[in-house]
């Protein structure tokens, strides 16, 4: 199976899984259910980049054009997928509108134990998240650069092999994806089921969004 189909039926799963979450209650009593739930999204991230992996190391060119992707989600990639600091921007506005919604109940005492509220402890250990991510993605970026800047070295070689430069930029992409599903696992193990549930669904939310308009936009074409 080429990486564009299992890319599709991934993509579809991950559809159905949001589904099931949606669909959770979100009661206390239901938290069991919810962190069920929450593996079973995380194991199915976990799957689409050990799978990516080994399609990098077979074509790593392909890996970096993304051609299962739209022209949109192409224009949004750091390396071969989305920048983790994503997440970060993503929590604060999701927090932020759920606070805003429920301010009234807040004033009066009542908590529901969503992402719009976060408990201090909570928006430190996130503040402290991103600015660790910030300082990973700056290194990966960096790294790509010197690779870049080493594209000259490369084009003279093409008739000495690639003196290991494919291998590199196979790394860099790693990295990347490391990264990337790092900063999602650290963020659900920070947050209660229900939260770490709303995570997920705002986020899966964003790629469908994103996928579905930039497939809008290459029908034009």
């Amino acid at each position: 199976m080429s990486f564009q189909r299992f890319y599709e039926t991934w993509f579809e799963q991950l559809h159905q899984l949001m589904n099931q979450l949606n669909r959770a209650p979100r009661q206390p009593t239901a938290e069991e259910e919810n962190h069920e739930l929450v593996q079973k999204v995380m194991s199915h991230y976990s799957e689409y980049y050990r799978v990516k992996s080994i399609v990098a190391k077979q074509d790593i060119l392909s890996v970096f054009a993304a051609p299962w992707a739209t022209t949109l989600e192409r224009s949004l990639h750091w390396i071969a997928g989305w920048r983790p600091t994503t997440a970060f921007h993503l929590i604060y506005t999701e927090a932020s509108i759920r606070f805003e919604s429920q301010i009234f109940d807040i004033l009066r005492g009542l908590r529901n134990g969503d992402l719009g509220d976060l408990s201090p402890a909570q928006f430190r250990r996130v503040s402290e998240l991103q600015c660790e991510t910030v300082r990973e993605e700056n290194a990966i970026t960096d790294e790509l650069s010197e690779w870049q800047d080493g594209a000259s070295d490369f084009v003279g070689m093409r008739s000495h092999g690639d003196g290991g430069k494919m291998e590199v930029l196979v790394r860099v992409v790693e990295k990347a994806d490391q990264l990337r599903l790092k900063t999602i696992e650290k963020l659900v193990e920070l947050f209660t089921p229900r939260q770490a549930a709303e995570f997920l669904i705002a986020a899966a939310h964003l790629q469908f969004g994103v996928r579905a308009l930039g497939a809008t936009y290459d029908r034009r074409l």
